[in-house]
């Protein structure tokens, strides 16, 4: 079963994601921002992280620049309201695989997930 770490600050959104996540199939992890999704990551083996910009204390552009400088290499989906394509290439120049925009379509989400963890274990695979 694939584990994925939600980093959202909105407890109510958060929850959302995981119960759709969970009744898809997937294992699912909470952070309420990038500080805690970073601690989280120390122990707990992610497949996959989905991450809003916009957090307190570590936000979501510096969670994926560091978990990139760290040397993983799990695919991250942003979820964010932050609409402009400025805010959209900074997401990607940092680490990024994909990105939406609040607010989101929860099948979507779900299709994005297992085309990103798919593409993930193929890469795996080849190494």
């Amino acid at each position: 079963m694939f584990r994925i770490l939600v980093a959202e600050d909105d407890r109510e959104l958060r929850q959302l994601f995981r119960r759709v996540l969970e009744n898809s199939g997937y294992e699912v992890a909470e952070a309420a921002d990038g500080q805690e999704a970073l601690d989280l990551l120390e122990s707990t083996y992610i497949d996959l992280i989905i991450s809003d910009i916009m957090m307190p204390r570590v936000d979501g552009f510096e969670l994926v620049r560091s978990v990139r400088q760290a040397g993983m290499h799990m695919p991250v989906l942003m979820i964010t309201a932050r609409d402009a394509f400025q805010d959209m290439q900074r997401g990607f120049v940092s680490g990024t695989d994909d990105y939406m925009v609040k607010p989101v379509n929860v099948n979507e989400m779900v299709l994005r997930v297992g085309a990103l963890l798919r593409r993930a274990q193929m890469i795996n695979e080849r190494r």
